[in-house]
């Protein structure tokens, strides 16, 4: 998505599975003045990531002093979750399962093209000045 200029080596993973706090950080520029922190939950499908999970989440982000931040899942956010992140000083961006989809496919991340079509029409600004 051009995080970090696309340069691998301007995110780093920190947490492991079930520490409760920052599983990323992607630094946005060159410098690292500016840095987006992640977490990701991998959830089944009707297992709603909580207002408690992001409450934790917020906490942690204020350890760093982090002001920005994504929160991931495979699942969905409950109603509490998502009002709880718009009333927070953070600025928390929410993807749930259906999001991050798009955005692998969109981006081409962790997905492979099996087939393509393409369909041509005619281009009658080609045969304008005939």
């Amino acid at each position: 998505m051009g995080y970090g200029g696309g340069d691998p080596a301007m995110g780093r993973q920190i947490g492991r599975s079930g520490d409760g706090g920052i599983d990323g950080v992607i630094n946005e520029d060159a410098l690292g003045l500016d840095a987006v922190y992640i977490q990701a939950k991998r959830y089944a499908p009707e297992n709603k990531v909580g207002r408690p999970a992001l409450q934790a989440f917020v906490g942690s982000l204020t350890g760093e002093g982090a002001s920005k931040a994504v929160f991931v899942t495979t699942s969905d956010f409950s109603t509490e979750a998502k009002g709880y992140v718009e009333k927070v000083q953070q600025r928390i961006v929410l993807i749930n399962g259906d999001r991050l989809a798009r955005l692998m496919i969109q981006n081409g991340v962790g997905v492979r093209v099996r087939r393509s079509y393409h369909i041509s029409s005619v281009d009658e600004d080609y045969f304008a000045d005939i």
